[in-house]
């Protein structure tokens, strides 16, 4: 084979296709070249993109090995502290004047963040700290991409937006100018530099003294796929030396040429002058575009000639290149052997959800431990995907690494310092109070228990509507209540008053409103501090929070001068979802791992399972970026938003070229149906039948969870001991007894009483106990005058106490409703009648059952009878319903006060009506009655209403209560629309079947 221009100009240039697994590929070649000279390796050195392709590769040579190795030095570019690895491994620290420090990344944040506040603030736009904040690290991702691009600032000035760009992106694109104008002087004045720009001058740094005095060593730069002009000029250089070479990761040196020009990179016309689009999506062009800036040719690129045992066939590496063709060529695929597009040893499954896919993918990792020795990782940049399958692993103990880390947000010290944030940004609202005080790093150990208990009795007195904001409101709360709330509401206030101390320092600052962020975070740490102790800050999570904080205190005096709670809250979760915790090495499985796309990089394992394959997750959507519009960034010569679709399907193609592949998706998200990656269907359309789909896994995944042939629930009936059966029930209890026995079993025998939700909206019932607070107390302290019933009831609905929608919705439709009664009852007055008595407890016997009733109003009528009145907040019940038995309550009242059961009044039921508050016609208010004189509309005789009260009483007691009839699940649903007891009874299981047997 004649030397290729390459090789006359001393350039080395290499790259390892796909199917090869690349780190046990290049230390082949390294130990067949310099393997000998134990030393000549081991003062060696081995550029490689980041940390864990260094790892990988340190693996590799331990694996070839064999024994005792003196490794070369390992050098990740993208490493943290690129400047510490230079001059430890490169050359050393003091040969050249030191560059200027390098501003933290925080804290140049904080200062962007402020500058973007002022100046929003001056163009009368302005936005709160956690969007400064927000839009800061926007701006400082696209400031180190015009830095890495070496773009001068002057030329984004030059700029002319001209026609074709919204207000909008004309609006940010002159903000960005002046933050551009304004960011340098900061800078000065602190005497940093950006990361990025001191990156760039380390690389150039270094590519210059290798330049100018060559190592004796080997350098190779292996893996490197950023096309940045400063690690192109690095490249050049280490590809030129005596002992360099540059081996690429699968840049692709069989693409058809006609399809390799087709690719870009963009350049200008020279008849028209305009750009021609690149295909920024392939994955070959981020390589392309690399090979050009070091100045090289494709055909100066020669294959890496070594291999490994875990090298899949070359027939791999051909079908993936096929696959991932630009969509102008794919045409080809009609044409292709079956051999250039042949998946062997490669699978695919779908499943039906998120849940069932993960649960296939821990199995087929399962399946890998059970044989020695075998590797096995999951590929994915779906992240809640990595967390589910790390979760079915622990399940058999197996602990899987996601090397992406884990949010802090999601942790339990992050998940405290947010539920802190949120339960005094929303005044310790009963959900996120209530969410705080139960979590686990609050109280943890021995005093767990007895704080929990108290914890429960809070939890208790809080449900039902949301008391007024603050602590001072849940202290007014547990303050009040009627005789049956007040117990519990004591209780709960014996453990809330010292639990009320360790929150006071948040609620002392956020209680103030805008507030300095400094405060705000000092507030933070402190309740933390108080609530869970040391547990707060410990572990690698607990460090992790401890240092955000002290690094958020110290640089917020330079961030946004003010802060709310709401914003303070946002900003928090931004940069805990920012801040990633690993866990330590010796935490590890030795053999499984779980990767994201970056992560995944250079890396090899037996079986490689490529997951979360749709459209959207792989690959992702292209963020936006929110300064500079997609025609300025082209005219900039940044980076298209597709180009990480292009970075992805590299990894995805690396990834596939694996020895054994698994592939996966699920068929929706959680929401909606989801759509299957490119990447996925371009295998299908290229593979057509052949296209590896298989079932098994998906069917071990539902197996693994199937609980068997359902067998649904009969319809419930018990049927109690008649020692068992109460002898008291009161009025409201009857219509639950006839309509729903079972309901009426659970509630009264079995003591099962259902508990209102935390935080619940008001209810039609909760509406209603206001409504008769307000009459109550009318009653009691007014002798129901009705010119002191309006000033009684708005005394009320502004109390503090009051919910806020009672006070904001419904005030104006009660005090209407309010207006009404007192007007009616003037009225009523008038004629001779009057209030007798008001909300009123009485007791009598009947058909052997002690029978309790609490009535509204009892009035003395014209005729010497009683009237029976009953309030209702909505409509009143229908005519029907009382023919077939039910709501007689008012007949059961009147049988009650005919045997003087209630104090002061006695007599017989003249009247009964239902005083409706809803709006009626034009106005609010109406009196309906279930009975009539003469039985006039289907109703009850008013003579015989008692009566007819009194014989359905006497038939439902003696079914039930002193008989020995079974307590049967919704008999008359029509008249039992409360779902209280739905559940227990499992109705759902037999409502459907037993309709239709009837």
């Amino acid at each position: 084979m004649s030397e290729s221009p390459g090789r006359r100009r001393g350039l080395r240039l290499y790259s390892i296709p796909a199917h090869r697994a690349f780190a046990d590929a290049l230390v082949a070649g390294l130990l067949r070249r310099y393997g000998a000279d134990r030393m000549a390796l081991a003062r060696g050195v081995v550029l490689v993109p980041n940390n864990r392709a260094g790892l990988a590769i340190s693996d590799a040579f331990v694996r070839a090995s064999g024994g005792a190795l003196l490794l070369p030095r390992i050098v990740a570019l993208g490493g943290d502290d690129l400047e510490a690895a230079v001059g430890a491994a490169l050359d050393p620290a003091d040969a050249v004047p030191p560059l200027p420090p390098a501003i933290d990344p925080l804290e140049r944040r904080m200062i962007l963040a402020r500058l973007v506040s002022e100046e929003r603030a001056a163009s009368g736009r302005a936005v709160d700290a956690a969007e400064a904040v927000r839009l800061a690290g926007e701006l400082a991702r696209t400031l180190d991409q015009l830095i890495v691009e070496e773009v001068p600032p002057e030329t984004l000035a030059a700029i002319d937006p001209g026609e074709g760009l919204s207000d909008h992106w004309e609006a940010s694109l002159r903000l960005f100018r002046l933050l551009l104008d304004r960011w340098p002087q900061e800078r000065e004045r602190l005497g940093r530099v950006d990361a990025a720009w001191r990156r760039v001058q380390l690389l150039d740094r270094q590519a210059a003294r290798w330049r100018a005095d060559p190592p004796a060593r080997f350098v190779c730069a292996a893996g490197i796929t950023d096309p940045a002009p400063a690690v192109a000029r690095l490249l050049r250089v280490v590809a030129g030396l005596p002992e360099g070479a540059v081996v690429f990761a699968d840049l692709d040196l069989h693409l058809p040429e006609e399809e390799w020009e087709a690719l870009g990179p963009r350049r200008p016309d020279p008849l028209t002058g305009l750009r021609r689009r690149a295909i920024e999506v392939h994955p070959q062009f981020h390589l392309k575009l690399l090979l050009e800036r070091i100045g090289a040719a494709r055909g100066e690129v020669t294959r890496w000639g070594a291999v490994s045992e875990q090298d899949a066939g070359a027939a791999r590496g051909r079908a993936i290149a096929n696959a991932l063709a630009p969509a102008a060529f794919t045409a080809k695929w009609t044409r292709l052997d079956a051999a250039d597009r042949r998946l062997a040893e490669v699978e695919a499954v779908e499943l039906a959800t998120p849940a069932e896919e993960a649960q296939a993918i821990a199995l087929k990792l399962r399946e890998a431990v059970e044989e020695p020795g075998r590797t096995a990782a999951l590929v994915t940049p779906d992240r809640a995907l990595a967390r589910r399958v790390a979760a079915h692993c622990r399940r058999w103990n197996i602990q899987v690494d996601d090397s992406a880390g884990r949010p802090l947000t999601i942790l339990p010290p992050g998940t405290l310092l947010a539920a802190i944030v949120e339960a005094a940004a929303q005044g310790f609202a009963p959900m996120a109070l209530l969410t705080l005080l139960k979590h686990p790093l609050i109280r943890a150990g021995a005093e767990r228990g007895a704080w929990l208990d108290g914890v429960r009795r809070l939890d208790r007195a809080l449900r039902g509507p949301r008391p007024g904001p603050g602590l001072d409101g849940i202290d007014r709360h547990l303050a009040g209540g009627n005789d049956r709330e007040r117990a519990i509401r004591s209780r709960a206030a014996e453990w809330w008053g010292e639990t009320r101390v360790l929150l006071d320092p948040i609620a002392r600052v956020f209680g103030d409103g805008e507030t300095s962020l400094a405060a705000l975070v000092a507030g933070l740490r402190e309740a933390a501090q108080r609530l869970a102790g040391d547990e707060a800050w410990r572990g690698l999570a607990g460090r992790a929070a401890a240092d955000l904080l002290a690094a958020l205190e110290e640089q917020a005096p330079r961030g946004p001068a003010l802060v709310t709670p709401a914003g303070f809250a946002t900003m928090l979760r931004q940069l805990m979802d920012e801040s990633a915790v690993r866990l330590l090495p010796r935490e590890r499985h030795p053999r499984l791992a779980i990767y994201g796309l970056m992560e995944a990089r250079l890396q090899s394992a037996d079986l490689m399972i490529l997951s979360g394959l749709n459209e959207g997750v792989w690959p992702g959507l292209p963020a936006p970026d929110p300064w500079l519009a997609p025609r300025v960034r082209a005219e900039l010569g940044l980076p298209g938003l597709e180009r990480g679709i292009g970075t992805a399907a590299h990894d995805f193609a690396q990834a596939l070229g694996a020895r054994r592949v698994l592939l996966t998706r699920a068929r929706r998200d959680q929401r909606s149906p989801a759509l299957a990656s490119r990447f996925w269907l371009r295998l299908e359309a290229m593979t057509g039948e052949r296209f590896p789909r298989t079932s098994a896994l998906a069917d071990w995944a539902r197996a693994l969870d199937h609980g068997g042939t359902p067998s649904p629930a009969a319809r419930p009936a018990p049927l109690p001991p008649a020692v068992l059966r109460p002898r008291a029930i009161s009025v409201t209890e009857v219509d639950r007894l006839k309509a729903d026995p079972y309901a009426f079993y659970a509630r009264r025998i079995l003591k099962l009483l259902p508990l209102d939700p935390v935080d619940a909206d008001p209810s039609a019932a909760w509406r209603g106990t206001a409504v008769h607070a307000v009459l109550e107390a009318w009653a009691r302290d007014d002798r129901c005058d009705p010119a002191a019933l309006l000033p009684r009831a708005r005394l009320l609905l502004q109390d503090p106490a009051a919910h806020p929608l009672l006070r904001a919705l419904w005030q104006p439709r009660l005090v209407a409703a309010f207006e009404w009664i007192a007007t009616r009852t003037l009225a009523d007055r008038a004629e001779g009648r009057g209030v007798l008595a008001v909300e009123g407890r009485g007791r009598a016997e009947l058909s052997g059952i002690a029978l309790d009733g609490r009535f509204d109003r009892i009035d003395r009528m014209p005729d010497g009878g009683l009237g029976i009145i009953d309030y209702k907040t909505g409509k009143a019940p229908s005519v029907a319903a009382v023919r077939g038995g039910f709501n007689l309550q008012l007949g059961l009242l009147g049988a009650i006060a005919e045997q003087g059961g209630f104090d002061g009044v006695r007599g017989a039921a003249t009247a009964f009506e239902y005083w409706s508050l809803a709006k009626k016609g034009e106005g609010f208010g109406s009196v309906s009655s279930p009975a009539d004189p003469v039985g006039k509309g289907g109703r009850i005789p008013t003579g015989e209403f008692v009566a007819a009260a009194r014989e359905s009483f006497a038939q439902a007691a003696a079914r039930w209560l002193t008989g020995e009839e079974a307590f049967t699940a919704k008999l008359h649903p029509e008249f039992a629309p409360y779902a209280e007891y739905d559940q227990l009874m499992r109705r759902d299981e037999w409502y459907g079947r037993e309709q239709a047997r009837g």
